[in-house]
């Protein structure tokens, strides 16, 4: 019943940009720090980005500061991920993960989210 969905994944361009949705079902995003995670196949899963559950912290991997945004809108229940600037390097399954409380411990120990989505396709190819 407790569950995530994410969207808005595709094929992009590089250089192009994309925004992916994670929606929350079942339970009140705005108690959840949130994050996103991504895999590409035969690689291992890395964090991406996070945002507190109030929206004032925001960590995001070296890879991807300067082109990524995270963001949460908790009246919608959804948190956003705005990608730009894409790179061939991007192309992955995009996670998001939702964690019971305000700050996203779980960047540093995946194991203990709460909740995970399962996942959108991100393809950054020319």
């Amino acid at each position: 019943q407790l569950q995530l969905v994410e969207s808005g994944g595709g094929l992009v361009q590089p250089g192009g940009s994309l925004r992916l949705s994670c929606a929350a079902s079942g339970f009140p995003l705005e108690d959840y720090a949130i994050g996103w995670f991504r895999q590409a196949p035969g690689k291992e899963r890395e964090g991406v980005s996070c945002i507190s559950s109030s929206g004032g912290i925001t960590n995001y991997a070296d890879s991807v500061k300067g082109r990524f945004t995270i963001s949460r809108d908790n009246a919608k229940n959804t948190v956003y991920l705005h990608m730009n600037s894409l790179k061939p390097e991007d192309t992955a399954v995009y996670y998001c993960a939702a964690v019971l409380g305000r700050f996203c411990i779980m960047m540093a120990n995946p194991e203990i989210t709460d909740i995970w989505g399962k996942g959108t396709l991100v393809t950054v190819s020319s």
